[in-house]
């Protein structure tokens, strides 16, 4: 048995007392299947993905900040929904792929350089005070050329700067087998699933990273009348995210 305990939650007015408060319920319960960390605190799981050796081998060699290293859980799912999505008929997409780590640890895991699959990127990369979306840490005028060195060794991955939904007139797949949405923001993501949606094939995965989260709820807002209208329904998974198998 395994635990998982990190100390990054969004949101605490007081970070320091709300730690102690998980501290103090973890000492009420079995000393095993603990995870803390990205808004999450339960305890008596398997926690599978830690058993995952590959898994672990490549969430290891690319994570480089806490604030990675706490969303485990949801890379995990993402590198389950792109396992499925191997034998469905399409390629990968991302938007946004921020710094490629996620993107990375999935091409490690999947064996992406082994598939007859392309693999989609998208990003602004950079940030301005004008945009309506918030920034992160380590957008730059440079970060576009590290992400394109990340992948330099996969030909099948396809690093594009623009923004979406725009730039996918551009450059995109005709068919998709995996789609990951993690734009922070609701009409760039609703452009993105009205052009992209029908090219996922039958059996195909959507994953929205920011669909379950309070502070993003104008994007489930916006996607939950698209899906319904399409007789889909968006799955709120534990960590965030949320999935719809076409």
């Amino acid at each position: 048995m395994k635990n998982y305990l990190t100390n990054m939650f969004w949101g605490p007015a007081d970070h320091d007392e709300f730690s102690n408060g998980i501290q103090l319920a973890i000492n009420q319960v079995a000393p095993h299947g603990i995870f803390t960390g990205d808004n999450i605190f339960t305890f008596g799981r398997n926690l599978s993905f830690l058993d995952d050796e590959k898994f672990i081998a490549a969430f290891s060699k690319h994570v480089e900040t806490d604030a990675e290293k706490a969303i485990i859980w949801r890379i995990n799912i993402l590198c389950w929904a792109a396992r499925q999505s191997l034998r469905i008929e399409g390629d990968f997409v991302e938007c946004a792929c921020y710094k490629g780590i996620s993107a990375r640890i999935i091409c490690d895991y999947v064996e992406f350089g082994k598939r007859d699959k392309g693999y989609y990127l998208y990003d602004l990369f950079e940030h301005s005070s004008e945009m309506s979306h918030h920034s992160m840490p380590e957008h730059s005028i440079d970060l576009y050329t590290q992400v394109k060195k990340r992948f330099a060794d996969l030909r099948q991955v396809h690093v594009t700067q623009g923004a979406v939904p725009e730039i996918l007139h551009q450059v995109s797949p005709n068919k998709i087998a995996f789609l990951h949405l993690d734009l922070n923001n609701a009409s760039a993501e609703l452009g993105a699933l009205e052009l992209l949606f029908d090219r996922v094939s039958t059996g195909g995965i959507i994953i929205l990273d920011d669909y379950g989260w309070l502070a993003y709820r104008a994007q489930k807002e916006a996607e939950d009348p698209f899906f319904e209208k399409r007789g889909y329904r968006v799955l709120e998974l534990p960590t965030g995210q949320g999935l719809v198998i076409k």
